[in-house]
């Protein structure tokens, strides 16, 4: 039996505690050990590195294109607020210095929040349940660093789209969310998108037994997720199980979805002041990550990409999922103090997704997001292929840094280019 999460306690006090696939409507962003192995040389240096961010936040429309290029913005831009920065805080401080201020993100949920019907509960009103969540993060981070308190409108957008996911939304019988709001149906895609707005909208919730109650639903959903969804002989994902219609294949980016969601799942418990209460769930989450990595990377071409479906040899290859895989690899690799066992397959598959890169910022060769299994057209890039680049970028650049730190790369090792010392 479902428990019931009581939003309307929280929405009555929402102000005073945050302050102290397919679409049916668009919004255009107005704004174990061992030493490592050496990291390649980047072939992208930081003027391509920023007309792909700045390509990114042009072309994102769709509801999970904008969460996705907030949450990669704030990854690759402000290092120092996203969930993987072990010395960061949730909630951040509320003051913060100019050059910690993500401008950008905020901008972008404000256009979200001042574009939101009155009338919906998600962000932006959408047939898929999962994508308009995707937002959530962007819009707390907006609402604590606000500089008008008196403005509710973004604490109260935050509590309606946590709302409609807990209680509005279909589920399956033993409380999996689904990913359409027509039916229950569960697609891989949405455990990027609505588990960590979940957990983090928990850990705002400081000194509250709410924060318990939406860690553990964040991780149940991708427990759920897992049961349903993994393949049980490859341990990838499959990409839509249930409804009308089922996708059976082990779409690669499905596989990313999933991947880089639970990460952000499992890093946002990590830094709950009730992170010592979660142990098992933290260690289920990177061991489910790395049944994905893991998997994904036995099938890797020998020019470092993923197919896009990727136990099949007869797909064409995907530079968009070979990103996104990559960069979880990167995360993964940090948090489980493991600097070698997929990092080899990692670089490879950074310097493909770099060779797919071109003058204009451009990344080629991607699936088509809105068809699955299709190329997209030149002349219409993947924005969440955008995205994955700067996703990629940072994980590496951070993995480098835990290196570094770590004093654990062989004396004379080759060090990665520090792409945002020559511009971004």
């Amino acid at each position: 039996m479902r428990k019931a999460f009581l939003v309307f306690s929280l929405l009555a006090n929402v102000g005073e505690r945050l302050t102290s696939r397919s679409t049916t409507q668009k919004y255009i962003c107005t704004l174990k050990s061992g030493p490592a192995p050496p990291l390649a040389i980047s072939l992208i240096n930081g003027a391509i590195l920023s007309e792909v961010r700045a390509n990114a936040i042009a072309i994102s429309q769709f509801s999970w294109e904008i969460g996705t290029v907030t949450e990669a913005l704030l990854e690759y831009s402000w290092p120092q607020l996203s969930v993987f920065n072990a010395a960061a805080s949730i909630p951040p401080a509320r003051d913060l210095f100019t050059s910690d201020y993500p401008t950008d993100v905020v901008n972008i949920a404000t256009t979200v929040v001042q574009n939101k019907p009155n009338d919906s509960l998600p962000l932006v009103p959408d047939s898929a349940v999962g994508d308009p969540a995707s937002i959530g993060p962007a819009v707390l981070l907006a609402n604590w660093t606000r500089n008008d308190t008196s403005d509710t409108r973004f604490s109260i957008d935050a509590g309606s789209q946590l709302n409609y996911l807990l209680n509005q939304a279909p589920r399956t019988s033993d409380g999996a969310i689904s990913h359409r709001s027509d039916q229950v149906q569960l697609w891989s895609d949405f455990v990027y998108m609505a588990p960590p707005f979940i957990a983090y909208f928990g850990a705002y919730e400081q000194g509250d037994a709410n924060m318990t109650y939406l860690l553990q639903a964040a991780y149940d959903q991708c427990r759920l997720y897992r049961q349903y969804l993994q393949d049980n002989s490859t341990k990838l994902w499959k990409h839509i199980e249930l409804g009308s219609y089922q996708d059976n294949n082990l779409w690669a980016t499905g596989n990313g979805w999933a991947a880089a969601g639970m990460l952000r799942v499992r890093q946002t418990i990590s830094l709950s002041n009730v992170s010592s209460s979660f142990v098992n769930q933290q260690t289920d989450l990177l061991n489910w990550v790395e049944e994905i990595v893991k998997a994904s990377w036995t099938h890797q071409t020998s020019d470092g990409a993923l197919r896009n479906v990727i136990n099949d040899s007869g797909s064409f290859k995907d530079s968009s999922s070979t990103a996104l895989i990559a960069s979880a690899t990167f995360r993964l690799a940090v948090l489980k103090g493991d600097n070698t066992t997929y990092i080899s397959s990692a670089n490879a598959a950074y310097d493909y997704v770099s060779s797919n890169i071109d003058s204009g910022g451009w990344l080629r060769n991607t699936v088509d997001p809105l068809t699955f299994y299709s190329l997209s057209d030149p002349n219409t890039p993947s924005p969440e292929g955008q995205s994955f680049v700067l996703l990629l970028e940072s994980a590496r650049r951070d993995f480098q840094d835990w290196v570094d730190t770590n004093a654990t790369l062989p004396s004379g090792g080759m060090a990665v280019n520090s792409l945002v010392s020559q511009g971004s």
